[in-house]
């Protein structure tokens, strides 16, 4: 082993570690990698970057913008309402999502394919009085195996066409991964939605109007006429249900008191910091009378407000007695001066001529799940201006694996997040649709277009089409389909820029060289080398094994993509060795790759259902690892029955 082999090795352990750690995201740790073989010399600075220009990478995002177009238009809303029962049980209704499910993401990014789908899920669970998890993760896993059935169904299958390509031969075609991977979604699906689902975990059932979403943490403000006013924090608790609600923490004069002594007693005008299910907090406020602090005006801010409204008044007052001509311009100023200042103190504050009872009828509470690329992500309430700029009071916060006791208004949002919002329904809606977040109620704001629906559709199937049938490359024939898009307006070109998940595009274009360098430095013969004969020992189907097991186990760690490109050298490497195809191998990768079941972090999906199907950290291996072994079962005969060695 020489020093260059030495050295990406430590590079790419390193980066490994870095994923898995997870304490960067994913563009950053490869930027870095990148970034490191350059300082060391193992690649050339004129070629740092030309992983951007990569086919796979262009590929990647030219199918995000048509995948946008197909959620603009209602497409995909038209085709649920189509395919999916309304008068079934659980078990065909979940087949029937879950197909669904897994059909869409064959064309279209599968984190797009199960946001549009999620509110269905969370109806269905409703409807069906099911924990709303053993919904959501079929759904995601559905989506997930959906992705391996064609060449544009998920980057990794993009990456490892890409490699073929660049070890001499043609890439795969559109269609090339539907035999192998068709038959492994196929079985999959019928073994979650039959019998799978029962094996989730269900926190809780679900009931009416709500589900099992975790707890809330959410700020309550001890008003003039609470009960708790006096009470001791342990006697809030216990009045409020102990078993369901918890005080985290008690403000006091803009002072935070973590883990306050439960002797302490409350005051009118103490914010207290609590921790309760969402069906559970409308009781237990109610029940002594405290209120949410950010669906109105604190006692301070109002003072201040109506102060400040007085001295405008004043102002305008003694104008138009100096000048009576200027009265109704200044009377104007400062109307919206004071209105400027009501909206900074409370979201409901509206002009005087609105009366409360109006706004009131106009406001809903939704709450909004956070997806993985939202540009909310280490972002707060506070910082985006959610009040002023957007009109909508964040209530509550449900996370899973872990809390915080800083104000609701200054913490940080995750990915995987709960947000109950207040405000009216069109605020609600486009706030979600600008950062990235899902409605996980009724979408009765979401109106299809049917001609549109049909222009993105027809486009997605055209590009879809001439790709798949060689008469232009994949990334020419989305590229036209883009240019298409924005000339019809499916999708406006002011949102063709936002419609791409940049993050995963930098992590495509940032690990392509970093691979090829495994390649070019020999390390990935060297590592295929140890496999062959310390483990697999000379066998070519134990090493096809191992190649779909190593697999399967880093893309439950690593981001997909990440996964395939870190393997793909290795797998090519292995089949030179052996003197075989390199087809069942690459093959082996991308279907491994696929096959992040077994933690929420290796795929975005399942990062999407954590909050709202209330899962822990441990609860996908229980369904994940029994189709972890199907894939395998069922993946290895097809793989050397398609693609023989």
């Amino acid at each position: 082993m020489n020093s260059a082999q030495i050295t990406i090795l430590v590079i790419l352990l390193s980066t490994m570690v870095l994923f898995f750690w997870g304490r960067w995201r994913h563009d950053m740790v490869a930027g870095a990698a990148l970034l490191a073989c350059v300082l060391t010399g193992l690649l050339p600075a004129e070629q740092a970057f030309e992983g951007f220009s990569h086919p796979a990478v262009v590929t990647v995002a030219l199918v995000l913008v048509l995948s946008k177009g197909l959620q603009n238009s209602g497409a995909v809303d038209g085709l649920t309402r189509v395919l999916l029962p309304t008068q079934a049980g659980p078990t065909l209704s979940i087949a029937a999502l879950t197909a669904t499910g897994a059909a869409l993401s064959a064309f279209m990014n599968n984190v797009g394919a199960l946001a549009l789908l999620m509110p269905v899920a969370i109806q269905m669970a409703q409807r069906q009085q099911i924990a709303p998890g053993k919904v959501l993760m079929p759904l995601s896993f559905g989506t997930i195996l959906g992705g391996m059935t064609t060449l544009i169904g998920t980057p990794s299958n993009l990456i490892v066409s890409g490699f073929r390509k660049s070890n001499g031969h043609s890439g795969f075609n559109m269609f090339d991964f539907t035999p192998v991977g068709l038959t492994v979604a196929v079985v999959g699906i019928a073994f979650v939605t039959l019998i799978g689902w029962r094996l989730v975990p269900g926190r809780k059932q679900a009931s009416g109007g709500s589900f099992d979403s975790g707890a809330y943490i959410t700020e309550a403000r001890v008003a003039e006429d609470s009960k708790a006013d006096g009470m001791t924090l342990r006697e809030v608790e216990e009045a409020l249900g102990s078993d369901d609600v918890q005080v985290l923490g008690l403000i006091r004069n803009s002072v935070r008191v973590s883990r306050p002594n439960p002797r302490r007693r409350t005051r009118v005008g103490d914010i207290l910091l609590l921790e309760a299910e969402a069906e559970t907090l409308t009781k237990a406020l109610s029940g002594l009378g405290l209120k949410l602090e950010e669906a109105s005006a604190t006692i301070e801010e109002k003072a201040k407000a109506e102060e400040k409204k007085e001295e405008q008044k004043k102002q305008v007052q003694s104008k138009k007695e100096q000048k009576n001509d200027s009265a109704e311009e200044l009377s104007a100023k400062a109307e919206v001066n004071v209105e400027s200042d009501a909206t900074v103190a409370s979201a409901d504050k509206k002009p005087d001529e609105d009366s409360p009872s109006d706004i009131n009828d106009d406001l809903v509470l939704m709450e909004l799940a956070v997806l993985p690329n939202s540009s909310l992500l280490g972002r707060n309430a506070l910082g985006i201006q959610l009040r002023s700029r957007h009109g909508i009071n964040l209530l509550a916060i449900s996370r899973q694996g872990g809390r915080s006791v800083k104000r609701l208004r200054a913490q940080a949002f995750r990915a995987g997040d709960l947000l109950m919002m207040q405000g009216a329904p069109e605020a609600i809606a486009e706030f979600a649709a600008s950062y990235g977040c899902v409605p996980l109620a009724e979408r009765d704001l979401s109106i299809s277009n049917k001609k549109q629906a049909l222009l993105a559709t027809a486009i997605m199937a055209g590009s879809v089409l001439v790709a798949a049938l060689g008469w232009l490359p994949a990334a020419v024939a989305f590229a036209a389909g883009v240019l298409v898009s924005m000339v019809v307006r499916t999708v406006p070109a002011r949102q063709v820029y936002n419609a791409v998940d940049w993050p995963v595009i930098v992590l495509l274009g940032a690990l392509i060289p970093v691979a090829e360098v495994m390649e070019s430095t020999g390390t990935a013969g060297l590592i295929a080398d140890f496999l062959l004969h310390s483990v697999a020992q000379g066998h070519a189907v134990v090493a096809l094994v191992l190649i779909l097991v190593v697999t399967m186990n880093l893309s439950d760690l690593m981001n997909n993509a990440a996964t395939a490109a870190v393997m793909c050298p290795i797998a090519i490497g292995t089949a030179s060795q052996l003197g075989v195809s390199m087809d069942p191998f690459l093959m082996a990768v991308a279907v491994g790759s696929s096959c992040a079941f077994l933690t929420p972090i290796g795929h975005q999906n399942n990062t999407l259902i954590l909050g709202p199907g209330g899962f822990r950290f441990g609860d996908y291996w229980r369904l994940g690892l029994p189709v972890d072994v199907l894939v395998i079962l069922v993946a290895i005969p097809m793989l050397l029955w398609v693609w023989p060695l």
